[in-house]
């Protein structure tokens, strides 16, 4: 069964922004995010989701720095 395009670009969208943190994160860091994954799930279930929340938390600070600082475009891009 196909799923309704609304749908589908909800579900696209919150995928970027909530599962994107530690691709960001890995990326910035050099680490490989599939090792970010596992230590960030292993974590949550030996500390009883206090990674969760530190997961939260860094989802959030990513959000709000997007949302307030704006990227200046180069000088090559006018």
């Amino acid at each position: 069964m196909h799923e309704p395009k609304f749908i589908s670009s909800i579900r696209h969208k919150i995928e970027r922004e909530w599962f994107g943190t530690l691709t960001r994160m890995g990326t910035k860091l050099g680490i490989p995010v599939s090792k970010l994954r596992v230590f960030f799930i292993y974590s949550t279930f030996a500390t009883v989701g206090f990674f969760f929340l530190v997961y939260l938390m860094l989802a959030f600070s990513l959000w709000v720095k997007d949302i307030f600082i704006t990227r200046r475009p180069s000088v090559f891009d006018l």
